[in-house]
């Protein structure tokens, strides 16, 4: 088949695009690398800064025009799938839907479904939007929902979600939010991780037990990185003959995983209920998850044996405590990687999400 993967989250697109390739699919990605993170892309369609920078942008999209039709499947990373305001996306869309066989809609990350299911409805204990029956009200949560509540990007979410051939899910909270609203063209299938050639499952200091965090500024509160970073600092001064932590700021995504590979658990995403690539690419590697690891994640998957992720509530006390026991108990370490690199396998092989999309899109 001929495809078009348009946008990026986290090295989704591209990984997933190796393995339709290997496969033997046409596979082209048109994306701005996600940002800073610059990931692998065929067509760049980065936005400069400002005005002048939309205007450009809007200038490329039209040329590259030719080179977006003619697939037999699209699929859009999110329902603000280029650099541009929503208003202007609808003219873009109804040109892919027109001009392609198929287009489906990535739920992988921020949208209105995700952010409306989660402040008003609450199906997850605990959210980037709410805790139990509280709507977060820290300042990162509240610009995303007037971002997407009651504007046009709530629009153009609902539009696409109702008109295209499926939605495709790459976390079970993503799920939880469309399958109840579009149950019969939702599915959920596991992001891809493309299994490293070298891992390890032995201790990365046999006298210090190495924890790793990135920290995105802009993001830091939001995502609970400033608690877990907090309850990291707190464990190393208590424990520092046996504690080293390795801290990544903002850095483009190469040289993160340089900085992630010397490690034995890396903290991310405190409100997940799931591993999400970043955490996944660190089990691939040998590295063990402190964060998402509800039983919801092992009941999507149908896992019943492997539990290698150290899930945490979203407290400062649950990451403190599940450290802690880390740093005194850390003849555990081998057999958490060992299950580590097995449940990425296992489950996240792009070779085997590959397939697993190309038999949704073929339904």
């Amino acid at each position: 088949m001929k495809i078009l993967l348009i946008g990026e989250y986290s090295n989704v697109h591209a990984t997933l695009a190796e393995g339709l390739r290997e496969l033997g699919h046409s596979v082209t990605v048109i994306s701005n690398g996600d940002f800073w993170k610059n990931y692998p892309r065929d067509i760049d369609v980065t936005r400069k800064p400002g005005m002048l920078g939309g205007i450009t942008l809007m200038a490329r999209l039209y040329t590259l025009l030719p080179k977006m039709r003619g697939y037999d499947i699209v699929q859009l990373i999110n329902p603000i799938f280029f650099e541009l305001k929503a208003e202007r996306l609808f003219w873009f869309y109804r040109y892919l839907r027109r001009h392609n066989k198929r287009v489906y809609l990535g739920a992988f990350g921020m949208d209105w479904y995700w952010v409306h299911t989660c402040t008003y409805e609450k199906p997850l204990r605990y959210s980037d939007f709410n805790f139990g029956d509280k709507v977060r009200t820290d300042a990162e949560a509240v610009v995303y929902q007037q971002s997407w509540l009651g504007t046009a990007k709530e629009q153009i979410n609902q539009m696409i979600a109702r008109d295209c051939d499926g939605i495709i899910a790459g976390l079970y909270e993503y799920w939880a939010c469309y399958h109840p609203v579009f149950p019969d063209k939702t599915t959920f299938i596991p992001f891809p991780i493309r299994m490293p050639e070298k891992y390890s499952t032995e201790r990365a200091q046999k006298s210090k037990v190495v924890l790793f965090i990135g920290i995105n500024k802009e993001r830091s509160a939001y995502k609970g990185t400033d608690i877990m970073y907090q309850a990291a600092k707190d464990i190393q001064q208590k424990y520092p003959h046996c504690t080293k932590l390795v801290v990544a700021e903002s850095v483009p995504f190469a040289q993160y995983q340089q900085m992630m590979e010397s490690s034995d658990a890396i903290l991310d995403q405190l409100y997940a209920y799931t591993p999400s690539m970043n955490p996944l690419l660190a089990m691939s590697k040998g590295i063990i998850c402190i964060g998402g690891g509800e039983p919801e994640n092992y009941e999507i998957i149908n896992e019943t044996q492997l539990r290698p992720i150290i899930n945490v509530e979203p407290t400062y006390d649950s990451v403190y405590h599940e450290l802690e026991l880390l740093v005194l108990n850390p003849d555990r370490i081998p057999q958490l990687k060992r299950q580590s690199v097995d449940y990425v396998a296992k489950h996240h092989d792009y070779l085997k999400v590959a397939r697993q999309y190309l038999d949704f899109w073929k339904k």
